[in-house]
């Protein structure tokens, strides 16, 4: 062991001095690292070196085998999957959360797509928001690695007279809140009664500003729904039981921000979908982040489609949801 008056050797002629439990300098630097969990700055500092020195420092106590990385099975079975998922459905990127309990799997989902869009937030940035029980999720549970400024949070669909607890005007609010950015709600039903009365509110200066804003997003937050018996889009007002079972028939398997789409993820237009008011699904690829959040496997055939279609460009599954979606 060397006694505590020698002085590490690191390469400098000022080098602080080597403790007396330490044989040498790479495993000082090992242990203030690895075990003390110090940055790399704050070793150099107190060992007073370059940074430089103490990433050799690091590398040499890999190369003596006195540290070693282990990759855990199970993160690197997710980093699989979220690749595979990348490649199958050309997205920019995928994030896989581990297996676990149905019942919470809408808050998981939510904290790992508050992490997803977290990182991407940029000063200047106007982010869409959409609505639904993940995305409230999500509005709930981010919180900004860095302060941004000047950010706008829009509302991207009209709103309901249907459940309040997800609605797009709540999803909207307590996201804007959340990250201190502006908040713009839209100013207008999700459904009208009549395709000219869309026509003419659409006309009016104050909506024509807020769809200028909706049509200029950076980045947008979406779920997606199936249209089974507990589905959310039965419970938000978007749409009647017999509107809903009507686009059944005609082939939906899913919905997105309130649009119905088919297996192929083609939009299924008429009626009720001219009269909604909102972002439509040919402007939604417009987007240049489109972060979607979904999982189970219920969902199974409505994130297909979603994804085939190319509507997503950043995924946020579990990793059972994932396999399957890899072995469809």
């Amino acid at each position: 062991m060397a006694n505590g008056g020698t002085a590490a050797r690191t390469g400098g002629n000022s080098e602080a001095r080597l403790p007396t439990e330490f044989d040498d300098a790479v495993m000082w630097a090992t242990w203030l690292y690895y075990a003390d969990q110090l940055t790399q700055s704050e070793i150099a500092k107190k060992l007073n070196v370059s940074r430089a020195t103490i990433v050799n420092l690091l590398q040499e106590a890999r190369e003596r085998e006195i540290v070693s990385v282990r990759i855990s099975p199970q993160a690197f079975g997710r980093t699989a999957v979220a690749r595979a998922l990348m490649e199958k459905f050309s997205l920019d990127g995928a994030f896989v959360i581990p297996t676990g309990d149905e019942q919470n799997l809408v808050d998981r989902l939510g904290d790992a797509g508050a992490r997803v869009l977290a990182e991407q937030i940029e000063d200047g940035d106007t982010i869409g928001v959409a609505w639904g029980r993940t995305v409230l999720a999500v509005a709930n549970q981010i919180s900004l690695p860095r302060p941004v400024r000047n950010v706008t949070v829009v509302q991207v669909s009209g709103s309901s007279t249907g459940e309040p607890e997800f609605s797009a005007e709540l999803c909207t609010s307590l996201l804007s809140n959340r990250i201190h950015a502006r908040c713009v709600n839209l100013l207008a039903p999700a459904v009208l009664s009549t395709r000219e009365l869309k026509a003419m509110l659409l006309a009016e200066p104050v909506l024509k500003k807020q769809f200028e804003l909706i049509h200029s997003t950076d980045r947008i937050l979406f779920g997606v729904g199936d249209i089974g018996p507990r589905s959310t889009v039965r419970v938000s007002g978007i749409a009647s039981k017999a509107e809903i079972d009507a686009y059944v028939e005609q082939g939906a398997v899913a919905v997105i921000i309130g649009r119905f789409i088919d297996v192929h993820g083609m939009p299924i237009g008429g009626d009720h979908d001219d009269r909604m008011v909102g972002i439509t699904l040919d402007e939604l690829r417009q987007v240049k982040s489109r972060i979607c959040m979904a999982g189970g496997q219920t969902k199974i055939a409505a994130i297909t489609a979603t994804l085939e279609a190319g509507y997503a460009t950043h995924f946020v599954t579990d990793m059972a949801t994932g396999e399957a979606l890899l072995a469809g």
